[in-house]
């Protein structure tokens, strides 16, 4: 989500700009009198006509207000969910707040993980409320599930973490014949 706002951002931004020139430049052309039809750009006094003529319960009048409400409440809900979820940690003093990226703790129990003498890979993926470590390795399903629980354990046990993710293990042995197993 914060890819499609950090997209979505400056598109608004420079729509909103663009429409700001055109009205500096329509106010200024309408005020030097130089234009003596609708408009320079655009045909505002046909607009003005148009409008003044049209009723708020025409169906054109309604179906613009129900797109833009469906366009403000995509906005919206791009806007909240876009916000970082980070992982709280311990507080070393009141009036401080500490947080960590779910990248690097997932990164720290992935390093300790793969270091595990029954681990030969291992994928994690991390959030304030879970962590999920894929290992891959040596041995039966049961040994490497054990090693790489209890090495994901360690560390979550370590830090200083204001709530403790849930931890789930997934194991499978290494396939002979795979890329890097002999």
């Amino acid at each position: 989500m914060r890819v499609l706002l950090r997209v979505l951002a400056p598109l608004v931004s420079l729509g909103v700009a663009a429409l700001g020139v055109l009205l500096v430049v329509e106010v200024v052309v309408a005020w030097a009198g130089r234009v003596s039809g609708a408009g320079l750009l655009v045909p505002w006094r046909d607009w003005r006509t148009t409008l003044q003529n049209t009723l708020w319960t025409a169906q054109p009048v309604l179906w613009i207000a129900v797109a833009g409400i469906v366009a403000g409440a995509l906005l919206l809900a791009i806007g909240l969910l876009a916000r970082r979820h980070d992982v709280a940690l311990d507080s070393p003093s009141p009036g401080l707040s500490v947080s960590t990226a779910p990248r690097v703790l997932a990164r720290l129990v992935g390093t300790r993980v793969r270091a595990a003498d029954a681990v030969s890979a291992a994928s994690v993926t991390a959030s304030a409320g879970s962590v999920v470590v894929r290992a891959r390795g040596r041995g039966d399903t049961a040994e490497i599930r054990d090693s790489a629980r209890a090495a994901a354990s360690g560390v979550l046990d370590a830090l200083p973490l204001a709530r403790r993710p849930r931890l789930t293990v997934r194991a499978t042995p290494d396939q002979p014949g795979a890329k890097g197993v002999q």
